[in-house]
């Protein structure tokens, strides 16, 4: 096939361009390097910096193109709530600028990197597909904008699509931004500098965490699979992990102690999450492989930042 990938040299969108590269596809990338790097990406891959809001270079970058990801998008919960407008711009505006140029190029199908974040709070778990979302940050609802506005364009222009709501993705390379860091990177760089940590409320609440390589199946799959067509799909370990057995997890896997510090006046988001994978099983034939504690030693094999050191 020939792709295109949006935000394709973030975390997520170069692991899967690499891979797509090497199964011996033609892969073009557009990212405007908010976030990205083009150096995570393989030679192979066609690299274009720009932004998904500029409808003349992605019809140049649709040409011939068979699917599309679309995994652009600004993805802070924190941050979305500080900049709402601007996840508004970003997340749904870039989505219909996206739908847009695909229909002009005459792409059939795009895949839309959506979020578990859309639940928000539910009475009971696991989380499947067909419960009433509840977003609780403007980071959920441009989330659950976007999926919307993908069906809905997408079956009025003839285009085939199909949205995955990831849960926790993590795993080697991911971004450890100075504030509003993910849990797995922030609490591995605790584990190895000793630093304390701070965890919002009990630590008892819980996310369904996914290793990148076990996200990037996914993906790939639902390019070609058939009957996904306006299908929400979700896609997470479909383990119900918490915060505190996540510490006490990196803790034997890297030999090392957190001293976790409990700021319990701070909301620490929502109660539970765990993803039921019942469609991605029937529509995807999607089961993930990785285990919490293997994707956490895969991460202090292969990203440098977590090498072991002395002492």
């Amino acid at each position: 096939m020939r792709v295109l990938v949006t935000g394709g040299a973030g975390f997520l969108g170069s692991a899967l361009s690499n891979r797509l590269v090497n199964d011996g596809h033609e892969v073009r990338v557009i990212d405007n390097l908010v976030a990205g790097d083009p150096a995570r990406l393989d030679p192979r891959v066609l690299f274009e910096r720009g932004d998904v809001a500029d409808i003349p270079k992605l019809w140049t970058l649709l040409q011939n193109v068979t699917c599309v990801y679309h995994l652009a998008a600004r993805v802070s919960v924190p941050e979305s709530i500080k900049y709402p407008r601007d996840y508004n711009h970003v997340n749904v505006g870039g989505t219909v600028s996206i739908m847009e140029a695909m229909r002009d190029a005459g792409v059939q199908r795009v895949v839309l990197a959506s979020s578990g974040a859309v639940y928000g709070e539910q009475t009971s778990q696991p989380l499947f597909e067909d419960m009433i979302p509840n977003p609780d940050s403007p980071y959920a609802v441009s989330k659950l904008a976007a999926e919307t506005y993908v069906r809905t364009i997408g079956g009025l222009w003839g285009i085939e699509t199909v949205s995955l709501r990831i849960f926790n993705a993590y795993g080697p390379n991911q971004q450890l931004p100075a504030s509003h860091a993910p849990a797995i990177p922030r609490l591995l760089k605790s584990a190895q500098s000793g630093a304390s940590l701070v965890i919002f409320d009990t630590g008892e609440q819980t996310r369904d965490f996914i290793y990148i390589d076990d996200v990037v199946e996914a993906l790939v799959a639902a390019s070609t699979a058939p009957d996904v067509n306006r299908q929400v799909i979700n896609v997470g370990s479909g383990v119900e992990t918490s915060l505190n057995e996540l510490v006490k997890c990196i803790e034997q896997v890297t030999g090392r102690e957190i001293d976790p510090l409990y700021s319990t006046g701070q909301p620490g988001g929502v109660g539970r999450m765990q993803a039921d994978l019942t469609r991605a099983k029937t529509l995807l034939s999607f089961a993930p492989k990785v285990t919490l504690p293997d994707g956490l030693r895969l991460i202090l094999e292969h990203d440098p930042r977590f090498a072991p050191v002395a002492g």
